[in-house]
């Protein structure tokens, strides 16, 4: 128990670190936090989401041209674009998303804010989320995508459990519109799922620093690990086990533990 206390505390001191409103500059939830209207601030998020990997400020500006080329009110052009509006976006490419896989992204937008007041309904159809953790509303968003008309090359951009994925962006989304806490930094703007069901990103840096503390068997970024380290982080927490995301985030990427 010794451990797990010291652990813990150790823990919650680098999340309280950077769970700080100068986390948000260098991220890309910067993007989604130029936006008030809960609908920008969805489709801004996704997309910021969707994007990064790679070199952070790649995905920061490449978010924002998006963002720019949507007159900066993504869910109104979303609902109200025309085929016109499309021909800047047919130059769109970060790494290997390019603008076939744009263009699908905004077709689903658009069909599914045709019906729904908000993305959530998205990955949760119903009034409650009542999984243990948000791996059935991961998958049912993955179906539910991809039950539209769709390029075969678009669906390794939108990761699933059902493929051992770990869901790194996806999960680090979920984590932007869920949690809330006061701290000025994730949205607290979904109701359906709670905080206790998410599942902490994961990624390779993620993994070594998360193995390297005891927290897992090994390095590999899979949906195997990510719920073996999210079980350990509530062992911790158990209502809110992704704000370790900012924890182990910092130690990979600032302190390079």
């Amino acid at each position: 128990m010794e451990g797990k206390k010291d652990l813990r505390q150790f823990l919650d001191a680098r999340a309280a670190l950077y769970n700080q409103p100068s986390f948000i500059e260098k991220d890309p939830i910067c993007v989604p936090h130029s936006f008030i209207k809960k609908q920008d601030i969805e489709i801004a998020g996704l997309f910021a989401a969707i994007l990064a990997w790679g070199n952070r400020t790649t995905i920061i500006n490449n978010s924002r041209k998006l963002m720019a080329w949507m007159d900066n009110k993504p869910h109104d052009f979303i609902v109200h674009h025309r085929e016109t509006d499309l021909k800047a976006f047919v130059h769109f490419a970060h790494r290997t998303f390019n603008a076939t896989d744009l263009l699908c992204f905004i077709a689903f937008l658009r069909h599914h804010y045709g019906t729904h007041d908000s993305l959530e309904d998205a990955f949760v159809p119903g009034k409650q989320y009542r999984g243990d953790n948000v791996e059935a509303a991961l998958i049912h968003f993955h179906t539910y995508f991809f039950s539209l008309e769709h390029p075969e090359r678009t669906r390794k951009h939108i990761a699933t459990p059902e493929r051992n994925s770990a869901c790194k962006r996806l999960n680090m989304y979920l984590r932007w519109m869920v949690r809330k806490d006061g701290n000025g930094v994730d949205f607290g703007i979904w109701g359906k799922i709670s905080p206790r069901q998410l599942i902490c990103p994961l990624d390779v840096h993620v993994a070594r620093v998360a193995a390297r503390l005891g927290l897992l068997d090994n390095i590999k970024s899979n949906w195997a690990n990510a719920l073996q380290l999210t079980g350990r982080l509530k062992e911790l927490n158990h209502r809110d086990p992704a704000v370790y995301d900012y924890a182990l985030f910092g130690l990979g990427m600032a302190e390079r533990f």
